[in-house]
């Protein structure tokens, strides 16, 4: 069974930045577009950042410039390093591949306060 692992996440003041990690248990990134997810409670889960397997990027406008999504397929990890972080960044951040194809990890909490 695939499972997503994310680490990374923890309590940083506005201004701050963080770089999230996934480990994939299996081999599911390989010829496939991958992203970061976030959801706060009572919300959906939104699209922050996508990376296809040529490098190609996108990101949500309300992150672009401040957010990078990167990956190492080798190591089946997806990172995502956030930058200028503001309390509207706080959420739990998830990834997978895009569209959405396998059960979702715990995720990792990023909480932004001063």
């Amino acid at each position: 069974q695939v499972q997503l692992v994310e680490s990374g996440g923890g309590l940083v003041q506005p201004g701050g930045s963080l770089r999230v990690s996934c480990v994939a248990s299996g081999n599911i990134f390989s010829g496939k577009t991958v992203g970061w997810y976030r959801q706060n409670p009572g919300a959906q889960r939104e699209l922050v950042a996508r990376m296809t397997t040529f490098g190609s990027t996108i990101y949500a406008d309300s992150v672009k410039g401040r957010f990078t999504i990167s990956r190492d397929n080798a190591k089946k990890t997806v990172y995502l390093q956030m930058n200028s972080l503001k309390p509207e960044d706080s959420a739990v951040y998830y990834c997978n591949t895009f569209p959405a194809l396998w059960a979702w990890g715990q995720g990792t909490q990023v909480t932004v306060s001063s």
